[in-house]
């Protein structure tokens, strides 16, 4: 069974309070609840880990204890190369979500370290997107293996 590890940077785990209409009313229990399902639909084994610390991130990454990840950097997107290079470093294919689409936002969220090393990237769709990236992964890695 290929196993997926999402990623969740800084903040997220204020959804359903942090800026609503950015973000949705969702908290992240239920986002990853809802990724949990589609998941286990698709044949994948899928893991969670949310930190608002760069290094607990990369720490994480480190464990190489996966075969793809889902990757919402947050706003380390826009200023940690300490994360690019630790994704680099593992030597595992990920995917780039956002709920919003940081290109449309603040010029200074138009700069990001993620997008040219990642599969694809998946931007504005919301919730929907993490379920885009589970599909394109049991698509090209394939789902159960058993």
């Amino acid at each position: 069974m290929t196993r997926v590890l999402v990623l969740q940077g800084p903040n997220l785990n204020l959804l359903g309070t942090r800026e609503p209409e950015i973000y949705g009313r969702e908290t992240l229990d239920e986002l990853h609840a809802g990724i949990t399902a589609r998941a286990s639909e698709l044949g994948l084994d899928v893991d969670f880990f949310q930190s608002n610390h760069e290094g607990d991130l990369i720490d994480r990454l480190h464990r190489r204890d996966f075969d793809v990840a889902i990757v919402n950097a947050g706003g380390l997107t826009h200023t940690s190369v300490a994360l690019r290079d630790a994704l680099l470093g593992v030597q595992r294919p990920f995917i780039e979500v956002h709920l919003s689409d940081p290109s449309t936002r603040e010029p200074f969220r138009h700069v990001n370290f993620l997008a040219d090393i990642a599969l694809t990237s998946i931007v504005g769709q919301g919730a929907r997107g993490y379920h885009r990236a589970l599909e394109r992964i049991a698509a090209d890695f394939g789902g159960d293996r058993g």
